[in-house]
């Protein structure tokens, strides 16, 4: 590591425009004859200090980087994550390495894949949107936290096989946002708000065309109505869709008789149908029925909570009570807004 900083402060100095020979001997020149030529000889020949310039202060400090390990001598391991600065990607980088290291790192970790880490990862985008509509500033930079090492995991496991790199993955990214926003890095003049999404879909639509289907590039690991709307949207954009949210909602009707008359065998297919329909429902309607369901699941929490207060004054459970009872406290709730 040394031999490489020595070497590229000499190439520093080298290129310097104050210590260059040509320079000083111009500088020489313009000075005119020196009077005592002894004293010039006994002066001892000093090399300037090199000035930072804009250019210079870009380039890598390499005296703060660590040499690989296969470049290390005999003797200097690795730098231990636990000294290295927290607020660094660099040491989330490392931390994942080292729980990676064959040997030394831990077994569990040793033991994923790309397969076993994915839920996790569909999990900590989930807390993520918990923390936001919860109000948590604290909890969602703690899960944020938690959603970053996620890619950090992926590349990992990626750079052990040789696929890609932690780099590599910002790298695209990067240079997607860049080219997905002409309208700001590029020379076009249009601001607006609708143009830009005009840019984004139309930049999105030339990467994605290569004979693939108009829905190909639709994830199938999205949350199934999420899933759904994308689908239909997309189908949209082509001219397949119904013309207004009226016809939607004779198709619901028609998909609910459908189930009614399907065989058992046939019951859960005609239920998705259904739920498919209620979705086109809710894209026409600018719903988002993930978040639709979601605060549905919170008002059955309030309201069964206030049940079970209301029982508990009464020195009962839920199972010491029965359905009639409970549903006059659902009512109570209901009425008071919960």
């Amino acid at each position: 590591m040394r031999k490489v900083a020595a070497t590229v402060s000499r190439k520093v100095r080298k290129t310097s425009p104050r210590t260059h020979p040509a320079a000083a001997k111009a500088k020489a020149k313009a000075a005119g004859p020196k009077r005592k030529k002894t004293a010039a000889k006994k002066t001892p020949t000093k090399k300037a200090p090199v000035k930072k310039t804009a250019k210079a202060a870009h380039r890598p400090d390499v005296s703060r980087l660590h040499a690989p390990a296969r470049h290390r001598k005999p003797g200097h391991g690795p730098v231990n994550p636990a000294h290295m600065d927290p607020r660094r990607i660099e040491t989330l980088l490392a931390i994942m390495a080292a729980l990676r290291a064959p040997g030394t790192g831990c077994p569990w970790d040793l033991e994923q894949t790309f397969a076993t880490i994915a839920p996790y990862t569909i999990e900590e985008a989930y807390e993520v949107a918990d923390a936001i509509a919860k109000g948590d500033r604290k909890a969602l930079c703690e899960e944020l936290g938690d959603l970053l090492l996620q890619p950090v995991y992926h590349a990992q496991m990626a750079a052990e096989e040789g696929s890609f790199s932690f780099a590599d993955v910002v790298e695209a990214v990067c240079r997607k946002m860049i080219r997905r926003h002409p309208h700001v890095f590029g020379d076009d003049r249009a601001r607006g708000a609708k143009l830009a999404k005009t840019f984004w879909e139309d930049a999105k639509a030339k990467e994605k065309d290569g004979g693939r289907g108009v829905l190909a590039d639709v994830a199938l690991a999205l949350p199934a109505l999420t899933r759904a709307v994308k689908l239909q949207d997309k189908a949209a954009k082509v001219g397949f869709d119904l013309p207004s949210v009226t016809y939607v909602h004779d198709k619901v009707a028609e998909e609910i008789a459908e189930f009614h008359e399907a065989e058992h065998k046939d019951k859960a297919a005609e239920f998705g149908d259904i739920l498919f329909a209620l979705s086109n429902v809710a894209r026409h309607m600018g719903i988002d029925p993930e978040e639709a369901v979601r605060l549905s699941n919170e008002k059955f929490v309030r309201r069964f909570a206030y049940i079970e207060a209301e029982l508990a004054k009464r020195g009962k459970r839920p199972e010491d009570s029965d359905l009639d009872e409970m549903d006059g406290l659902w009512n109570e709730a209901k009425a008071k807004g919960l």
